[in-house]
């Protein structure tokens, strides 16, 4: 937890020295623009600040105060079920087998991190590795950050920026496929 509060503190500092202004001068900025929504706040200093996604991303999260950057990660070990029953609830419940069939698959390759945010889950070593969260009531999602791998189904290219160079979506355990884990190894393995 501290290595993760350590670069939020830095990325916050480097944001300081790009703009000029202080963390709490550009909040204001936000709050005053009367924008209540994550992806317009994070917009807004794209285009007024010129910051790239990922800076404006954890401005905009600053900004609304939202604690997903303060987020406590959870070890892969930890009982992640309050997690899981916040991102499985109501009609996304029958996705919660799928899955505990991926993080089975992801936690034999060693240590790792998870991260909780709004929608999914994010697996952390030294940067993030994989995203994994519903995508519609009835697919799950594994987003995953892949260097030197070509897309073929059912791996698809995400549109960048984007918090994932790749992603997969699942219906059916049968789908946590050898192909798969291979994939989700060589991003865990690149995340260092």
């Amino acid at each position: 937890m501290a290595d993760l509060q350590k670069a939020v503190a830095t990325q916050l500092a480097n944001i300081e020295k790009k703009t000029g202004q202080s963390i709490a001068a550009l909040t204001a900025l936000a709050t005053a623009s009367g924008m209540k929504k994550h992806g317009e706040i994070r917009d807004f200093f794209k285009r007024e600040l010129g910051l790239g996604h990922g800076d404006a991303n954890a401005l905009a999260h600053r900004a609304l105060d939202t604690g997903a950057l303060d987020a406590k990660p959870i070890a892969c070990g930890d009982d992640a079920g309050a997690e899981l029953d916040r991102l499985y609830a109501g009609p996304k419940a029958a996705l919660r087998k799928l899955h505990e069939a991926v993080m089975a698959k992801v936690a034999a390759f060693g240590e790792f991190e998870v991260a909780p945010k709004k929608t999914y889950l994010s697996l952390r070593r030294k940067k993030q590795f994989l995203m994994v969260g519903p995508a519609t009531n009835t697919q799950l999602e594994v987003g995953l950050n892949l260097k030197g791998i070509e897309p073929e189904p059912p791996l698809m290219a995400v549109k960048q920026p984007a918090m994932c160079s790749m992603k997969v979506r699942l219906s059916d355990t049968g789908e946590v496929d050898a192909r798969l884990v291979g994939w989700m190894r060589k991003a865990f393995e690149q995340a260092g």
